[in-house]
């Protein structure tokens, strides 16, 4: 992915190569750096309302991270910022299909729309924010993947969901798979791999285990034996979650071609530098954007 910067006011977001080729299309993955938020560091583009930051400063933020992005409509005498419709997101598999801003908040984790001049949004802080486009027809959609979601398949239902509404083919779509927290970092518990392994077929695949180090019982082997053959007794396995490959495998699984998959290498937990990460952060930290749009 390509980094971009606004010169006006060093905002920093990132851009899918592939996306990037269309003049029609307005996309990007927001950054921690170029903001006007205090309480995530200093410059903070905290895009989320969270508890902790002023929504003065949130929408100064949203408003900044949109002017970057060029999401806007131009007139003889004015230019008018596109609305964006986010969502109240709740680790669901639901989607909604919009044709204008909402009256009220929706409640969910996908939106779709083939109607130029709205900015859809996905608010992340560990999670995956998903880009799904339709060349073809024009047609756009954005996801929230965190384990919960993706277990319940919503990147395969919202490519469903993009042909049921705009008849999209899922060999024409493209995908872009932003920042989040990456098979080096995610560990998981057991329970989780029982979910995968209960959906998917390939879920072996998707976890490490790795042995948890004991500096006191590599000293002092002898204090930890046991009766259990060898003669010592186990210690636990840590259980790693590559979240990427398992969203990259339900777009493959559904039509979609390797090629037209572009996913982030940047990890948010081992980048707080650049991104928001609710682990590494333990849960005070702001919130990025995943955003997509159609020009008119």
């Amino acid at each position: 992915m390509l980094n971009r910067v606004s010169k006006q006011t060093k905002l920093n977001f990132l851009r899918a190569t592939h996306l990037s080729k269309f003049p029609w299309l307005v996309h990007g993955f927001s950054t921690r750096q170029g903001g006007f938020s205090r309480v995530y560091g200093k410059a903070a583009l905290n895009l989320g309302f969270t508890r902790d930051d002023s929504k003065a400063a949130v929408e100064r933020n949203r408003a900044a991270f949109l002017d970057a992005l060029g999401a806007k409509s131009e007139t003889n005498r004015d230019s008018h910022r596109w609305p964006l419709v986010a969502l109240r997101q709740v680790h669901s598999d639901i989607i909604r299909v919009v044709d204008s801003l909402p009256e009220s908040l929706l409640v969910g984790d996908g939106l779709i729309t083939n109607t130029p001049g709205l900015l859809l949004g996905i608010q992340t802080a560990d999670c995956l924010p998903i880009i799904l486009v339709d060349p073809k027809r024009r047609a756009v959609g954005v996801f929230h993947a965190g384990w919960r979601g993706t277990v319940k398949r919503i990147v395969e239902k919202g490519v469903g969901e993009m042909h049921r509404w705009f008849g999209s083919r899922p060999a024409d779509l493209k995908a872009a798979i932003g920042p989040g927290i990456h098979g080096c970092c995610y560990e998981v518990g057991a329970e989780v791999r029982e979910k995968f392994e209960s959906q998917f077929a390939y879920a072996g695949k998707l976890f490490r285990e790795v042995e948890e180090s004991d500096p006191v019982r590599e000293k002092y082997p002898m204090l930890f034996l046991t009766a259990r053959a060898p003669g010592h007794s186990v210690l636990p396995k840590k259980i790693f979650l590559d979240l990427v490959e398992a969203n990259r495998q339900q777009l493959l699984a559904v039509g979609v071609t390797a090629k037209s998959i572009e996913a982030s290498p940047l990890c948010t937990t081992c980048r707080t530098d650049l991104l928001f990460s609710y682990r590494a952060e333990k849960g005070k930290t702001g919130r990025t954007m995943g955003v997509v749009g159609i020009r008119g």
